[in-house]
C-alpha cells in the first residue's frame, strides 16, 4: 500500500547523512520535500541535487527542508555530498521500505535489459504531515524550480 495525495504520511525513520536519523515526526511544523532519485554520482541525479542545492535558501525561507533519497548506502551518500557540496541531507533506503511507502520502485528497461529501479519522483509533505503534492517520472531540467514555485503559490497562514 502506498501513500496518496491528501493522506497523512505514516511515521517513518531512516538513516541519513551527517550521522542523523530522519524522523518524520520531528519535522512536523515545516514543509518537507522528499525527492527520490535512482543513484548517487550519475549525471541526472547530480544535476538534480545541484538544482535543489542552488535554491536551498529560497526553500528555507518557506520553512521547507529538502531531503534526497535513494537506495545508496550512507557511505556512498556521504561521498556524494562531499564531492558535490550539497548543503542538505540524503536519506539511505537500502531496504526500500520508504520507496515502497511512496511507490517509487518501477520496472525499467535499458538496452533491452529489464530491472527494478527508483522512478525519479518528488513529494511535498505539509507541516501537518499530509502529502500535498507529488511529481512522478520527473524530468530533471527545471524540476527544483517547479517545486519551489508550487510552495510559493501556497496560501500563507
Amino acid at each position: 500500500m502506498s501513500i496518496t495525495i491528501d493522506q497523512l504520511v505514516p511515521h517513518f525513520t531512516a538513516p541519513a547523512t551527517s550521522d542523523i536519523e530522519f524522523d518524520l515526526n520531528q519535522l512536523k511544523g515545516q514543509f518537507i520535500v522528499l525527492y527520490f532519485y535512482p543513484k548517487d554520482a550519475t549525471p541526472g541525479c547530480t544535476t538534480e541535487g545541484h538544482d535543489f542545492n542552488g535554491l536551498l535558501s529560497e526553500f528555507e525561507q518557506l520553512n521547507c527542508k529538502i531531503f534526497g533519497i535513494s537506495r545508496d548506502s550512507i557511505k556512498q551518500h556521504e561521498n556524494f555530498i562531499a564531492k558535490q557540496g550539497y548543503n542538505f541531507e540524503l536519506i539511505s533506503d537500502e531496504s526500500e521500505a520508504v520507496c515502497q511507502l511512496f511507490d517509487v520502485i518501477k520496472l525499467k528497461k535499458l538496452y533491452g535489459k529489464e530491472y527494478m529501479s527508483i522512478d525519479r519522483s518528488t513529494f511535498v509533505i505539509s507541516p501537518e504531515g499530509i502529502l500535498i503534492q507529488e511529481w512522478r517520472a520527473v524530468k530533471v531540467t527545471g524540476h527544483a524550480q517547479i517545486v519551489l514555485d508550487y510552495l510559493n503559490q501556497l496560501p500563507t497562514s
